[in-house]
Protein backbone atom coordinates (compact mmCIF):
# COMPACT_ATOMS: atom_id res chain seq x y z
CA UNK A 1 0.00 0.00 0.00
CA UNK A 2 3.03 1.88 -0.24
CA UNK A 3 1.96 3.65 -3.28
CA UNK A 4 -1.05 5.14 -3.23
CA UNK A 5 0.30 6.36 0.53
CA UNK A 6 3.42 8.32 -1.71
CA UNK A 7 0.38 9.65 -4.55
CA UNK A 8 -2.10 10.71 -1.37
CA UNK A 9 0.69 12.33 0.41
CA UNK A 10 2.06 14.40 -2.94
CA UNK A 11 -1.65 15.05 -3.47
CA UNK A 12 -2.14 16.40 -0.32
CA UNK A 13 1.38 18.52 -0.47
CA UNK A 14 0.12 19.89 -3.22
CA UNK A 15 -3.34 21.21 -1.70
CA UNK A 16 -1.57 22.26 1.03
CA UNK A 17 1.49 24.21 -0.59
CA UNK A 18 0.80 24.31 -4.03
CA UNK A 19 3.42 25.05 -6.41
CA UNK A 20 6.55 26.58 -4.76
CA UNK A 21 6.66 30.10 -5.24
CA UNK A 22 10.44 30.40 -5.78
CA UNK A 23 12.96 27.85 -6.55
CA UNK A 24 11.04 25.31 -7.98
CA UNK A 25 13.36 22.49 -9.79
CA UNK A 26 11.72 22.81 -13.16
CA UNK A 27 12.39 26.67 -13.68
CA UNK A 28 15.99 25.60 -12.89
CA UNK A 29 15.94 22.54 -15.14
CA UNK A 30 14.20 24.96 -17.43
CA UNK A 31 17.45 27.49 -16.94
CA UNK A 32 20.00 24.38 -17.10
CA UNK A 33 18.11 23.30 -20.86
CA UNK A 34 18.63 26.88 -21.71
CA UNK A 35 22.57 26.18 -21.25
CA UNK A 36 22.86 23.30 -22.90
CA UNK A 37 20.83 24.67 -26.08
CA UNK A 38 23.62 27.40 -26.57
CA UNK A 39 26.08 24.43 -25.44
CA UNK A 40 25.08 22.18 -28.18
CA UNK A 41 22.65 23.96 -30.69
CA UNK A 42 25.95 25.01 -32.98
CA UNK A 43 26.29 27.55 -36.03
CA UNK A 44 23.13 28.80 -37.48
CA UNK A 45 24.10 27.09 -41.17
CA UNK A 46 24.28 23.57 -40.05
CA UNK A 47 22.93 20.90 -41.90
CA UNK A 48 19.36 19.10 -40.68
CA UNK A 49 20.83 16.18 -39.86
CA UNK A 50 23.63 17.90 -37.59
CA UNK A 51 21.11 19.18 -35.59
CA UNK A 52 19.22 16.39 -35.40
CA UNK A 53 22.12 15.04 -33.59
CA UNK A 54 22.70 17.96 -31.48
CA UNK A 55 19.25 17.71 -30.28
CA UNK A 56 19.50 13.99 -29.55
CA UNK A 57 22.50 14.38 -27.87
CA UNK A 58 21.25 17.53 -25.66
CA UNK A 59 18.28 15.34 -24.46
CA UNK A 60 20.46 12.52 -23.68
CA UNK A 61 22.86 15.06 -21.50
CA UNK A 62 20.23 16.55 -19.69
CA UNK A 63 17.45 13.33 -18.69
CA UNK A 64 19.89 10.13 -18.47
CA UNK A 65 22.00 11.88 -15.68
CA UNK A 66 18.76 12.87 -13.68
CA UNK A 67 16.17 9.88 -14.37
CA UNK A 68 19.80 7.48 -12.77
CA UNK A 69 20.12 9.41 -9.63
CA UNK A 70 16.64 9.30 -9.06
CA UNK A 71 16.87 5.37 -9.57
CA UNK A 72 19.40 5.67 -7.22
CA UNK A 73 18.43 7.81 -4.57
CA UNK A 74 14.76 5.62 -4.70
CA UNK A 75 16.63 2.61 -3.39
CA UNK A 76 16.72 3.70 -0.14
CA UNK A 77 13.68 2.81 2.22
CA UNK A 78 12.54 5.48 4.39
CA UNK A 79 14.76 8.21 2.41
CA UNK A 80 13.67 6.50 -0.83
CA UNK A 81 9.71 6.60 -0.14
CA UNK A 82 10.48 10.95 0.95
CA UNK A 83 12.67 11.30 -2.04
CA UNK A 84 9.31 9.69 -4.61
CA UNK A 85 6.97 11.49 -2.18
CA UNK A 86 9.13 15.24 -3.06
CA UNK A 87 9.46 14.64 -7.00
CA UNK A 88 5.57 13.60 -7.24
CA UNK A 89 4.63 16.50 -5.42
CA UNK A 90 6.94 18.72 -7.77
CA UNK A 91 5.63 16.77 -10.85
CA UNK A 92 1.81 17.76 -10.70
CA UNK A 93 0.18 20.38 -10.08
CA UNK A 94 -3.67 20.37 -9.70
CA UNK A 95 -3.68 23.16 -7.16
CA UNK A 96 -2.18 25.34 -9.71
CA UNK A 97 -4.36 24.65 -12.57
CA UNK A 98 -7.40 24.97 -10.60
CA UNK A 99 -6.53 28.73 -8.80
CA UNK A 100 -5.05 29.69 -12.33
CA UNK A 101 -8.51 28.91 -13.96
CA UNK A 102 -10.51 30.50 -11.01
CA UNK A 103 -8.90 33.59 -11.62
CA UNK A 104 -10.13 33.90 -14.77
CA UNK A 105 -13.49 33.11 -13.69
CA UNK A 106 -12.86 35.70 -10.94
CA UNK A 107 -12.02 38.11 -13.61
CA UNK A 108 -15.17 37.73 -15.99
CA UNK A 109 -16.61 37.81 -12.49
CA UNK A 110 -15.51 41.56 -11.98
CA UNK A 111 -16.82 42.42 -15.56
CA UNK A 112 -12.88 42.88 -16.21
CA UNK A 113 -12.54 42.02 -19.68
CA UNK A 114 -8.71 43.21 -19.98
CA UNK A 115 -7.92 41.49 -16.80
CA UNK A 116 -9.45 37.94 -17.81
CA UNK A 117 -7.32 37.93 -21.27
CA UNK A 118 -4.24 38.94 -18.24
CA UNK A 119 -5.21 35.98 -16.48
CA UNK A 120 -5.67 33.70 -19.06
CA UNK A 121 -2.54 34.58 -20.74
CA UNK A 122 -0.64 33.08 -17.75
CA UNK A 123 -2.20 29.50 -19.02
CA UNK A 124 -1.81 29.79 -22.37
CA UNK A 125 0.79 30.38 -25.45
CA UNK A 126 -1.47 31.63 -27.27
CA UNK A 127 -1.82 36.33 -28.19
CA UNK A 128 -4.34 37.17 -25.55
CA UNK A 129 -4.63 40.53 -26.08
CA UNK A 130 -7.73 40.85 -28.27
CA UNK A 131 -10.11 37.57 -27.39
CA UNK A 132 -12.96 38.36 -26.52
CA UNK A 133 -15.00 36.21 -23.93
CA UNK A 134 -15.47 33.13 -25.57
CA UNK A 135 -12.40 33.03 -27.20
CA UNK A 136 -10.56 33.45 -23.47
CA UNK A 137 -13.13 30.77 -21.98
CA UNK A 138 -12.23 28.69 -24.76
CA UNK A 139 -8.38 28.86 -23.94
CA UNK A 140 -9.21 28.70 -20.44
CA UNK A 141 -11.14 25.31 -20.79
CA UNK A 142 -8.54 24.01 -23.54
CA UNK A 143 -5.50 24.55 -21.05
CA UNK A 144 -7.25 22.97 -17.94
CA UNK A 145 -8.57 19.77 -20.14
CA UNK A 146 -4.87 19.59 -21.38
CA UNK A 147 -2.65 20.53 -18.62
CA UNK A 148 -5.08 17.98 -16.77
CA UNK A 149 -3.28 15.39 -18.61
CA UNK A 150 0.35 16.82 -18.91
CA UNK A 151 0.36 18.24 -15.07
CA UNK A 152 -1.50 15.52 -13.25
CA UNK A 153 -2.39 12.25 -14.62
CA UNK A 154 0.61 11.51 -17.44
CA UNK A 155 2.85 11.88 -14.13
CA UNK A 156 0.65 9.64 -11.64
CA UNK A 157 1.20 6.87 -14.44
CA UNK A 158 4.57 7.14 -14.64
CA UNK A 159 4.63 7.22 -10.88
CA UNK A 160 2.44 4.16 -11.04
CA UNK A 161 4.61 2.41 -13.26
CA UNK A 162 7.96 3.40 -12.62
CA UNK A 163 8.42 5.64 -10.04
CA UNK A 164 10.19 8.68 -9.32
CA UNK A 165 13.14 7.89 -12.41
CA UNK A 166 9.92 7.26 -14.43
CA UNK A 167 7.91 10.53 -13.02
CA UNK A 168 10.99 12.36 -13.47
CA UNK A 169 11.99 11.36 -17.03
CA UNK A 170 7.90 12.13 -18.37
CA UNK A 171 8.13 15.88 -16.75
CA UNK A 172 11.24 16.82 -17.64
CA UNK A 173 10.95 15.75 -20.79
CA UNK A 174 7.73 17.67 -21.10
CA UNK A 175 9.25 20.52 -19.93
CA UNK A 176 11.99 20.32 -22.80
CA UNK A 177 8.88 19.57 -25.28
CA UNK A 178 7.65 23.29 -24.16
CA UNK A 179 10.45 24.79 -24.85
CA UNK A 180 11.87 22.69 -27.89
CA UNK A 181 9.00 21.06 -29.48
CA UNK A 182 8.33 23.60 -31.89
CA UNK A 183 7.91 23.46 -35.76
CA UNK A 184 9.61 26.29 -36.81
CA UNK A 185 13.13 27.41 -38.28
CA UNK A 186 15.17 26.84 -34.86
CA UNK A 187 13.68 23.88 -33.60
CA UNK A 188 11.72 21.75 -36.10
CA UNK A 189 15.50 19.68 -36.01
CA UNK A 190 16.74 20.98 -33.13
CA UNK A 191 13.83 19.85 -30.86
CA UNK A 192 12.62 16.71 -32.74
CA UNK A 193 14.25 14.47 -30.20
CA UNK A 194 12.03 16.38 -27.34
CA UNK A 195 8.90 16.35 -28.70
CA UNK A 196 8.84 12.82 -30.02
CA UNK A 197 9.56 11.37 -26.49
CA UNK A 198 7.39 13.67 -25.09
CA UNK A 199 4.53 12.28 -27.87
CA UNK A 200 6.09 8.43 -26.72
CA UNK A 201 5.90 9.20 -22.67
CA UNK A 202 2.09 10.76 -23.52
CA UNK A 203 0.67 7.94 -25.35
CA UNK A 204 -0.79 5.75 -23.05
CA UNK A 205 -1.79 8.27 -20.48
CA UNK A 206 -3.49 10.74 -22.99
CA UNK A 207 -5.73 8.25 -23.90
CA UNK A 208 -6.59 7.20 -20.32
CA UNK A 209 -7.09 10.28 -19.76
CA UNK A 210 -9.48 11.03 -22.44
CA UNK A 211 -11.26 7.70 -21.58
CA UNK A 212 -11.59 9.00 -17.67
CA UNK A 213 -12.82 12.41 -18.93
CA UNK A 214 -15.56 10.38 -21.15
CA UNK A 215 -16.37 8.14 -18.22
CA UNK A 216 -16.88 11.27 -15.70
CA UNK A 217 -18.74 13.19 -17.82
CA UNK A 218 -21.31 13.10 -21.00
CA UNK A 219 -19.78 9.46 -22.37
CA UNK A 220 -21.38 9.04 -25.78
CA UNK A 221 -20.61 12.84 -26.89
CA UNK A 222 -16.93 12.28 -25.18
CA UNK A 223 -16.51 9.24 -26.94
CA UNK A 224 -18.01 10.33 -30.30
CA UNK A 225 -16.04 13.38 -30.88
CA UNK A 226 -12.86 11.51 -29.65
CA UNK A 227 -13.18 9.29 -32.46
CA UNK A 228 -14.19 11.53 -34.91
CA UNK A 229 -12.39 14.36 -34.17
CA UNK A 230 -9.18 13.84 -32.78
CA UNK A 231 -7.28 12.97 -35.54
CA UNK A 232 -7.50 16.04 -36.98
CA UNK A 233 -5.58 18.14 -34.17
CA UNK A 234 -1.84 18.73 -34.95
CA UNK A 235 -0.57 16.98 -31.08
CA UNK A 236 -1.24 13.45 -31.63
CA UNK A 237 -2.01 13.34 -27.66
CA UNK A 238 -3.73 16.97 -27.27
CA UNK A 239 -6.13 15.74 -29.70
CA UNK A 240 -7.93 12.75 -28.44
CA UNK A 241 -7.93 14.48 -24.39
CA UNK A 242 -9.10 18.26 -25.54
CA UNK A 243 -12.02 16.11 -27.81
CA UNK A 244 -13.18 13.47 -25.63
CA UNK A 245 -13.01 16.62 -22.83
CA UNK A 246 -15.20 19.01 -24.83
CA UNK A 247 -17.39 15.67 -25.39
CA UNK A 248 -17.66 15.17 -21.58
CA UNK A 249 -18.32 18.82 -21.02
CA UNK A 250 -20.94 19.29 -24.44
CA UNK A 251 -18.85 22.07 -25.43
CA UNK A 252 -17.18 23.77 -28.47
CA UNK A 253 -13.35 24.19 -28.71
CA UNK A 254 -10.45 24.82 -31.30
CA UNK A 255 -11.06 27.49 -33.65
CA UNK A 256 -8.75 30.49 -34.45
CA UNK A 257 -5.85 31.46 -32.42
CA UNK A 258 -2.94 33.50 -32.58
CA UNK A 259 0.20 31.97 -31.98
CA UNK A 260 3.74 34.42 -32.26
CA UNK A 261 2.31 37.30 -34.52
CA UNK A 262 0.40 34.30 -37.00
CA UNK A 263 -3.08 33.57 -36.97
CA UNK A 264 -4.14 30.00 -37.00
CA UNK A 265 -7.29 28.09 -37.92
CA UNK A 266 -6.90 25.14 -35.80
CA UNK A 267 -9.86 22.01 -36.10
CA UNK A 268 -13.31 22.44 -34.09
CA UNK A 269 -13.62 20.08 -31.13
CA UNK A 270 -16.19 19.21 -29.09
CA UNK A 271 -20.09 19.60 -29.69
CA UNK A 272 -23.12 21.75 -28.01
CA UNK A 273 -22.48 25.48 -27.71
CA UNK A 274 -19.12 27.28 -28.04
CA UNK A 275 -17.34 27.33 -24.49
CA UNK A 276 -18.37 30.47 -22.05
CA UNK A 277 -17.29 31.54 -18.57
CA UNK A 278 -19.14 28.78 -16.58
CA UNK A 279 -17.62 25.92 -18.54
CA UNK A 280 -14.53 27.05 -16.87
CA UNK A 281 -15.31 26.08 -13.48
CA UNK A 282 -17.03 22.63 -15.40
CA UNK A 283 -13.80 21.88 -16.70
CA UNK A 284 -11.80 22.16 -13.22
CA UNK A 285 -14.49 19.99 -11.80
CA UNK A 286 -14.17 17.26 -14.42
CA UNK A 287 -10.10 17.37 -13.89
CA UNK A 288 -10.97 17.41 -10.24
CA UNK A 289 -13.41 14.28 -10.07
CA UNK A 290 -10.86 12.21 -12.55
CA UNK A 291 -8.25 12.94 -10.05
CA UNK A 292 -10.46 11.47 -7.19
CA UNK A 293 -11.67 8.60 -9.55
CA UNK A 294 -7.38 7.93 -10.18
CA UNK A 295 -6.76 7.79 -6.28
CA UNK A 296 -9.42 5.71 -5.54
CA UNK A 297 -8.46 2.83 -8.93
CA UNK A 298 -5.00 3.25 -7.61
CA UNK A 299 -5.86 2.15 -4.37
CA UNK A 300 -7.74 -0.44 -5.23
CA UNK A 301 -5.09 -1.78 -7.82
CA UNK A 302 -2.86 -2.18 -4.60
CA UNK A 303 -4.87 -3.45 -2.28
CA UNK A 304 -5.92 -6.07 -5.29
CA UNK A 305 -1.90 -6.97 -6.15
CA UNK A 306 -1.22 -7.07 -2.22
CA UNK A 307 -4.10 -9.83 -1.72
CA UNK A 308 -2.48 -11.89 -4.62
CA UNK A 309 0.68 -11.61 -3.15
CA UNK A 310 -0.25 -13.05 0.40
CA UNK A 311 -2.74 -15.69 -1.17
Amino acid sequence: MSLPLMILAAVLLDQLLGEPRRFHPLVGFGSLARRVEKLFYGAADAAPAVRYLRGIVSVCVLLIPFVLLAAMLQQSTIFGMLFSVAVLYFAIAPRSLREHAEQVVAAFSAGGLPDARRQVGLMVSRDTSQLDESGISRAAVESVLENGNDAIFAALFWFVLAGAPGVLLYRLSNTLDAMWGYRNARYNCFGWAAARLDDVLNFIPARLTALSYALLGHTRSALSCWRQQAAAWESPNAGPVMAAGAGALRVRLGGAAIYHGESEQRPLLGCGMAAGAADIARAVRLVRHTLYAWLIVIALGALLVAGWQHA
